[in-house]
């Protein structure tokens, strides 16, 4: 079998996220190694076996491993077949020392609805001007952590309709130009989480996708009154055509030129 080490490294525009690492790998065996970051790993194919703190460990193709900063851990496939896997190094900001301890103890977590999160969360950050879907999601991820992690420290969030009628303002106000995550919390002061949970429950959609509607129904007004597709992509928040193409087929069925077309047909 020929041996396998397919890697794709970068860091994205979302605070707190110091790298994204993907990567196939067949006989290589990582040796004893620290990161100073948190390590939030998902295995998509085959598996892999570690040690973390003197004991072994493992990571079944439904969980979720999270590795804290400092603590030393190896890690070699446990078939010849390898493992396939996908990673997000946390920085302290995320999720802070305090959780370390809980960590070492059950860093493997069998929970199918942060698996799911988690993977989203990687859909997400390979895509350049989806950042703040990123951030909303990442928010999701660190606070179910922590919740099992630490159960206590978690407190279910009320429905806050006034809080997220004041989100919305600010993003139809922030419609081209957007805004953060963490500036929004700090504009309207409410913890990140909180915010993202407010508007869901008031409105029954997340931040991000109600943002992407925003921006994709002004794209298709542009689009209609004759503007090119590459030029609507800057008047109406996207990070280029390609990023208003994606959004744009996703939420319309077809792509933006295909629709300014049958406009000009008519």
């Amino acid at each position: 079998m020929v041996a396998r080490r397919e890697i794709s490294a970068w860091r994205p525009r979302v605070p707190g996220v110091v790298e994204v690492f993907h990567a196939h790998y067949t006989e290589y065996a990582y040796p004893m190694h620290v990161h100073e970051a948190w390590t939030l790993l998902i295995v998509d194919d085959g598996a892999v076996r570690y040690d973390l703190d003197r004991h072994e460990h493992g990571t079944p193709h439904d969980t979720v491993s999270l590795l804290p900063p400092y603590v030393p851990h190896n890690g070699s496939p446990v078939t010849e077949h390898g493992f396939r896997k996908r990673v997000l190094y946390l920085d302290l900001s995320r999720l802070d020392e305090s959780l370390i301890g809980p960590a070492v103890d059950g860093p493997d977590l069998r929970d199918p609805l942060l698996r799911l999160r988690v993977g989203q969360l990687h859909t997400a950050l390979a895509e350049p001007g989806d950042e703040f879907e990123a951030e909303s999601r990442l928010t999701l991820v660190a606070e179910r952590l922590r919740g099992r992690l630490r159960p206590r420290l978690v407190e279910e969030a009320r429905p806050d309709r006034t809080l997220a009628h004041r989100l919305r303002e600010l993003l139809d106000a922030r419609l081209v130009d957007g805004v953060s995550l963490d500036e929004a919390a700090r504009l309207l002061h409410a913890h990140p989480a909180h915010l993202v949970r407010a508007f869901g429950g008031a409105f029954g959609i997340a931040p991000h996708q109600y943002l992407m509607s925003r921006r994709v129904d002004h794209a298709r007004r542009l689009l209609l009154d004759g503007q090119p597709p590459g030029e609507v992509a800057a008047a109406t928040g996207f990070y280029d055509q390609s990023h208003l193409t994606r959004h744009f087929k996703r939420l319309v069925g077809v792509p933006p030129g295909r629709y300014a077309r049958t406009g000009r047909q008519r």
